[in-house]
């Protein structure tokens, strides 16, 4: 059974990997978390004159050096002036060399999210009138290409050596305590501790370009790892780099000194290990939630110690799945795991999976905002796609409880086999050193007594031979005996199934921590309609529709402004207010003002008058310049409720 299994394990791991390679292959560059919202000039805008900087707003902060941001002229040449400089909250601004003649600019930026992830992209404005230009306006790649797939590959890494580190650790402390002295559940312990230490590594390594230019050469500049660990993310990865030397300290403990007590001294060692694993699991959790998602946008403050507390759980049911998995596939044969500690497990798993869906329900709303985010952003495609994951996982949990539930101890028999088998070697050697002295004292001689000791040490190889025959036999025996268990294979089974969803569901998740969360594509994409104004920059009129709510009573309205012809020069202004059920009506006062803020003109009044029910007109209303125009509506309701509402329009 064995040799026919083992085939099938390595079968299925390798698909498996492929899959979780396939995921993260899909992952591709679009993993920006930050969002650019707004920007000034806007995309494909044609202004009058040339402004004196390019200002850009993100839906948060970003980190910057003096290339984030290049300013094209149509030839391809740069016309930024200094590097960019922040504005106030999430706006930065770049200067423009003076007097830039009539053209097509290309504004290209590449930064850096909060949550560490990087930022790319490109748009066009004109100067006087479009023209042809060399510049292509194509966003550029961010975190992609080779650099980025390993990058990837790291992150993945990372993540499943969290989870074999602690999980394992874990399941030997909290189910299996003799599972410390198992060679094979030593070994899968230090390869996640290994796995980690290597792949935090490489992520330190290749953040500097991963971040920048993408360039293989530039994973080995000493002064770009310089800048990367000045970086909130490179002093992550340094703290968790010294927290694994504890992980080591803690692992060389728990196989060491921890394996070699006995049964109470044990106990007594047991608690101070896990408060000291608890408290460098949680370091290592927390590693992440301080420098990525969880640590900006909405309750920060809270959703660190969630994201923790998440990450812990899942590193305990994945990380003690799979040790639970490679001691009952390639466990020695005279140390079965017993039935408690599958059930123990059993346990830890079922508060694992509590602590995740209540964790798991707080971040989805934290990242999400909305139902609509579930279907209508890729972040909330994928979430789906883990929520599925983490339900068929639970339900192949089911059957292996009811397996465990059945399970046929057969601990006792193995250890009456053993010691039965040591009988037989002892009286077989026993046998063997009798034979051998009686030989050397029956001849009486110096001579003769070495000849005999010559007889007997030919024997003893001999019974030793024998005795390891036996004990490989015993042990066949012993395993044929442990596998013929129905319901120990279907456990094994269940448990192999359990780890294989675990692989793809881990995949899942590193790609969803590398996609825009949805309320922060919402929120940005609500931005950039609310601020672009639904009009042409040089025919027809401009209307602008905008909700009010003066907080009083009858106080909730639509006010709807038309400029025509929306051109530099006189304009005729009409405005019309209507109630929450679209009929017009008459409120005490409105006032319009408009401004440009690029250019400081403004606010410029404009004072219409009543023509007739819920209709205000002005005429003559002179606009000097070209450009993105401020529309500013104030309505008053009653004497003391107004409010005013504003929204920009593309003047041509």
């Amino acid at each position: 059974m064995t040799q026919t299994t083992a085939p099938r394990v390595r079968t299925l791991v390798l698909l498996l990997l492929a899959a979780a390679c396939a995921l993260l292959a899909g992952a591709g560059p679009a993993s920006a978390h930050a969002a650019l919202t707004g920007s000034d000039p806007r995309q494909g805008a044609v202004v009058d004159r040339a402004p004196a900087q390019v200002s850009l707003t993100f839906s948060e902060s970003v980190s910057m050096d003096d290339d984030s941001v290049r300013v094209l002229d149509p030839k391809g040449k740069r016309v930024d002036d200094g590097g960019p400089a922040g504005t106030g909250g999430t706006t930065y601004a770049v200067k423009l060399h003076a007097g830039l003649p009539d053209g097509t600019y290309t504004v290209t930026y590449q930064v850096v999210s909060a949550d560490s992830h990087p930022v790319a992209g490109a748009y066009t404005f004109s100067v006087g009138a479009p023209s042809e230009t060399s510049v292509s306006a194509t966003a550029q790649a961010a975190g992609g290409g080779f650099i980025g797939g390993l990058y990837g590959v790291g992150r993945y890494v990372s993540y499943a050596g969290f989870a074999v580190l602690v999980g394992g650790a874990a399941f030997v402390l909290a189910c299996w305590p003799r599972g410390a002295g198992v060679r094979v559940v030593q070994r899968f312990v230090v390869s996640g501790w290994l796995a980690l230490t290597a792949a935090t590594l490489l992520l330190l390594l290749l953040r500097g370009s991963y971040t920048g230019s993408g360039k293989v050469a530039d994973v080995f500049d000493l002064g770009l790892l310089g800048e990367v660990l000045q970086t909130k993310t490179g002093a992550a990865l340094v703290s968790r780099l010294l927290l694994l030397a504890a992980a080591a300290l803690f692992v060389a403990v728990l196989f060491g000194a921890y394996d070699k007590r006995e049964d109470e001294e044990r106990r007594d060692l047991t608690f101070g290990l896990a408060v000291g694993g608890t408290a460098v699991a949680a370091g290592l959790a927390a590693t992440w939630a301080m420098s990525e998602h969880a640590s900006v946008g909405l309750q920060a403050g809270l959703a660190m110690p969630v994201d923790v507390v998440h990450l812990i759980a899942v590193a305990t049911w994945f990380g003690g799945l799979a040790a639970l998995l490679v001691a009952l596939y390639r466990g020695p044969a005279d140390t079965p795991v017993p039935t408690d500690a599958v059930r123990r497990f059993s346990a830890v798993a079922f508060g694992s999976v509590v602590a995740l869906v209540v964790t798991g329900t707080y971040q989805s709303w934290r990242q999400l905002g909305s139902w609509t985010a579930f279907t209508d952003t890729r972040y909330g495609q994928l979430l789906l796609a883990k929520i599925a994951l983490v339900a068929v996982l639970v339900g192949i949990a089911y059957f292996s409880r009811r397996w465990t539930a059945r399970l046929a101890d057969t601990a006792a028999v193995v250890v009456r086999q053993r010691g039965k088998a040591r009988g037989e070697r002892e009286k077989a050697g026993a046998k063997a050193s009798g034979g051998s002295k009686g030989s050397g004292n029956a001849k009486g001689t110096g001579a003769s007594k070495g000849s005999g000791n010559a007889k007997g040490s030919g024997g003893s190889p001999r019974a030793a031979q024998l005795a390891r025959q036996r004990a490989a036999v015993d042990a066949a025996r012993q395993k044929r005996q442990r596998d013929a268990d129905p319901h120990r294979f279907a456990l094994r089974r269940s448990v192999l199934a359990e780890a294989g969803v675990a692989v793809v569901l881990l995949a899942v998740t590193t790609v969803l921590t590398q996609t825009e969360p949805g309320r922060t594509q919402e929120e940005a994409t609500a931005a950039g309609s609310s601020s672009t104004a639904p009009s042409t920059p040089s025919t027809g009129a401009v209307t602008l529709d905008m909700p009010f709510d003066t907080g009083g009573q009858d106080g909730k309205g639509l006010v709807r402004v038309e400029l025509d012809p929306a051109r530099v020069g006189a304009n005729d202004l009409h405005l019309y207010v209507e109630g929450p059920d679209g009929t017009a009506v008459d409120v005490p006062e409105v006032k319009v003002a408009l401004t440009q803020e690029a250019k400081d003109i403004g606010p410029l009044p404009v004072a219409p008058d009543h023509i007739t029910t819920g209709h205000w007109s002005a005429s003559g209303v002179q606009i000097p310049v070209a450009g993105d125009w401020e529309v500013a509506v104030t309505v008053r309701t009653s004497d003391i409720d107004q409010v005013t509402v504003s929204k920009n329009a593309q003047i041509g």
